[in-house]
């Protein structure tokens, strides 16, 4: 089956499932009357009616997985536990799972159906909220390659897609689940240097802002390395020059390499506890 043709139930409709949601009705990939949607918050799904009209919207878990072909869980990650508990016997025989819990694997997923169910793991950013994310996924041990594409097209909905053996999906929440953090970082650490040089501060932070957008896109759209990009704005005996090597002299590269290690270590250990 194409995702056109599935019957989508999201479990914890927050920023991830309602991002989701948006990206998929926008890009008409599904009708609106094929998604079901669960909060426990009630004047949370009155939001979402406006937001999305011909959804189905509920309160029970339950209700909205029976009969459904796919099943999204974004709940937060200290719930996974409970609502696969809770869901797993309600389940269509073929119902395609797909995680958006950090931390749980699809060993551990698979432990908690009373029967086998295809589970595809992932890990957007919040950048899907703009239809600008970061998306990884895997495929479980009763995955196929036609459940894995199913979920690549949904979350190309909502931005980039990359297919990854599930091993390496710490080290993607690492680099790319925990990434915005870094570049919000960036984006405030450049504001304070523009204010410092006199720049009025929502001046330097506009400045800064859109630096971070034109330069992301430069690197997707020309596909350069980052290192050609930056020697072609990078001239002898210049500003450029000048300020690289200062950033080199206090170990830049060697700090974000040792963050994502260090994130990529504390999903590790958040994954075990999982188990």
């Amino acid at each position: 089956m194409t995702l056109k043709q599935q019957t989508i139930a999201v479990i914890g409709a927050g920023n991830i499932g309602r991002a989701l949601i948006g990206g998929l009705l926008r890009g008409g990939h599904v009708e609106a009357n094929a998604i079901r949607a669960t909060r426990r918050n009630r004047s949370m799904l009155k939001q979402m009616w406006s937001l999305f009209p011909g959804i189905h919207l509920l309160t029970d878990n339950i209700v909205a997985v029976e009969n459904a072909s796919l099943v999204v869980v974004a709940v937060k990650p200290q719930n996974g536990l409970r609502v696969f508990s809770e869901i797993g016997s309600h389940l269509s025989s073929d119902a395609l799972i797909v995680s958006v819990l950090a931390g749980l694997t699809t060993d551990v997923i698979a432990k908690i159906m009373p029967s086998p169910h295809p589970v595809v793991r992932t890990m957007p950013n919040t950048p899907i909220l703009v239809d600008e994310g970061a998306t990884a996924i895997a495929g479980g041990r009763h995955a196929g390659p036609e459940h894995v594409e199913i979920v690549r097209e949904m979350f190309k909905s909502v931005g980039s897609v990359e297919i990854v053996p599930e091993h390496l999906m710490d080290a993607v929440t690492g680099l790319s689940g925990s990434g915005p953090a870094y570049v919000y970082m960036l984006i405030e650490a450049l504001t304070d240097a523009g204010v410092k040089q006199g720049l009025p501060r929502p001046t330097a932070f506009r400045l800064a802002a859109q630096t971070v957008v034109g330069a992301s896109r430069l690197v997707v759209q020309t596909r350069k390395h980052p290192a050609i990009l930056r020697d072609e704005v990078t001239t002898p005996g210049g500003t450029a020059i000048a300020a690289i090597a200062e950033l080199e002299a206090h170990g830049l590269r060697t700090m974000f390499i040792n963050a994502v290690a260090t994130a990529t270590k504390r999903s590790r250990e958040l994954s075990e506890v999982g188990v």
